[in-house]
């Protein structure tokens, strides 16, 4: 499969308590990646798409939980994570926010 940064950066990770402290303390973001991506693929694709300067990236792999459908069992599927460290006065924002 061609590994584009579309294909590599899944979705923002970006309404739990912990990213938010994040973002606004930190200036780091959180975003769910390819579980096959390294860091320098996620860099790349991160200041591609977001026109950003990337500092640092760390990524952890989180394994699936078995969970109980009806009476079988079902095993969620492994996901990877990414937390991006953004150069100062940078910033992504990806909702409506409003400048208050």
């Amino acid at each position: 499969m061609l590994r584009t940064s579309e294909n590599i950066i899944k979705k923002p990770i970006v309404l739990t308590e912990k990213s938010s402290r994040l973002r606004e303390g930190e200036n780091k973001v959180i975003f769910e990646v390819a579980p096959t991506a390294n860091k320098i693929e996620i860099k790349n694709a991160i200041q591609k798409l977001f026109n950003v300067t990337v500092l640092d990236v760390n990524t952890m792999i989180f394994r699936g939980k078995e969970k109980r459908m009806g009476r079988g069992h079902a095993r969620l599927r492994n996901w990877k994570k990414a937390v991006i460290t953004l150069k100062q006065g940078d910033e992504i924002k990806f909702f409506d926010e409003k400048d208050e």
